[in-house]
């Protein structure tokens, strides 16, 4: 069974692609600092902490004393973990640590 994204367009498959020519770390700093603003990294850096410490079963007040982000971000992340793509569990699954 295939995914149908409502961002699909040619934009953006041309996005994910230059994202999945990344070979390794230094790539994906050198990349992200050239496509995105600081704030931008920050706040995908911080959006995958939070979907961590949600998936850690840690409650809103934690989560913003540990990541600074509003209560409204946290719950749009707790939104995305239960009704989402499934993007965010897929993730946290592959990276989680042993």
């Amino acid at each position: 069974m295939s995914y149908e994204s409502r961002l699909k367009n040619k934009e953006t498959d041309d996005l994910f692609k230059a994202i999945l020519a990344l070979n390794d770390e230094e790539d994906c700093y050198r990349f992200f600092e050239d496509i995105c603003t600081i704030k931008e990294i920050h706040s995908l850096a911080q959006r995958l902490q939070v979907a961590k410490l949600l998936a850690a079963h840690k409650t809103y007040n934690e989560i913003e004393e540990i990541t600074g982000a509003s209560t409204a971000t946290i719950s749009r992340i707790n939104r995305c973990l239960i009704y989402g793509a499934d993007g965010y569990k897929s993730i946290l699954e592959r990276i989680r640590q042993p």
